[in-house]
């Protein structure tokens, strides 16, 4: 539910995966405009053939919309929220759909940050309720983290995880709910030192950036920081701890408490945006980023197998 950009995405993974998608929000304009997206985005898929060998015809067929959450409902088994990241606005969809969807319905959000346990606590048929937080744009980035409130049941989950991968996707499952998830705990940690480093005059903005995309994220596009670290040492990770745990404790001690995005730092990050990604040509670089991304995932399709 919902036809935003992740709803969208959604809809795409869904049909790809041989699913019946039923497309909701309560203004039809955004219905229209989100099928003609869709449309281009699994013609897309299919010319580089992360369609899976689907016909991108035949996936836009199993996709309709409605503008009635009653109409939206029936006969699901399986829900994907989308509504925007407000703790609020969650309580109250997950209240109308504990209402409204036949028991056993998987309810499930997209949230990136809010653990379910905040939105479904209340809720009657609160064990079917999880989180599938995807990486954006999930038809190009396939993890998705799988967060189980502490009620959810096991059917639930074991059942959510068998669907992300019947539709191309990596599930993460978190062990327990934790604020952020993993996904945007690494994120934000990344994030919130290149900041203090540009705030502390160790460098500038562009040079954080680069460090990412000319060092750390050509690694990590295919290896993790622990797989990195396993490499970076003759004899592996114990051999790795051994070696470099010292430093690693004495840097990180000098990381100091999270700073507030604001003031000159702000002035100084905003700055060197607005000149690399002027705000009227966001749309063109977000289009840029995910033609990037395709090319990167058609990529990472041919790339052998790890030797184990």
């Amino acid at each position: 539910m919902g036809s935003g950009l992740i709803g969208r995405s959604w809809a795409v993974l869904f049909s790809r995966g041989g699913y019946n998608v039923v497309l909701y929000d309560v203004q039809q304009e955004q219905l229209t405009g989100a099928l003609t997206v869709i449309e281009g985005q699994l013609k897309s898929l299919a010319e580089t053939g992360l369609l899976q060998g689907k016909d991108p015809a035949e996936c836009l067929s199993r996709i309709s919309t409605v503008t009635s959450l009653e109409q939206a409902l029936d006969g699901a088994f399986f829900v994907q929220e989308c509504v925007p990241e407000q703790l609020e606005l969650k309580k109250k969809i997950y209240g109308t759909l504990d209402e409204l969807a036949a028991p056993g319905t998987i309810l499930c959000s997209s949230t990136s940050c809010i653990v379910p346990s905040k939105f479904t606590e209340e809720l009657k048929n609160r064990e079917c309720c999880i989180v599938a937080h995807p990486v954006n744009p999930p038809h190009y980035c396939p993890a998705v983290e799988i967060i189980p409130a502490p009620w959810t049941s096991d059917s639930v989950k074991a059942r959510t995880i068998e669907v992300m991968k019947e539709i191309g996707m990596q599930p993460v499952v978190a062990k327990k709910e934790c604020d952020g998830f993993i996904l945007n705990r690494l994120q934000y940690a990344v994030l919130m030192e290149g900041w203090r480093l540009v705030e502390e005059g160790v460098c500038g903005p562009e040079d954080i950036d680069t460090v990412m995309t000319g060092g750390l994220g050509l690694r990590w596009s295919f290896i993790g920081p622990f797989e990195t670290a396993n490499l970076n040492a003759p004899n592996g990770m114990r051999d790795y701890a051994e070696r470099y745990s010292a430093g690693i404790v004495r840097v990180s001690e000098t990381f100091g408490a999270p700073r507030a995005m604001e003031g000159a730092t702000l002035d100084t990050v905003a700055e060197y945006l607005d000149n690399k990604m002027p705000l009227d040509k966001l749309p063109e670089v977000r289009d840029w980023r995910d033609e990037n991304l395709k090319k990167l995932a058609v990529f990472k399709q041919t790339m052998s197998e790890q030797p184990r």
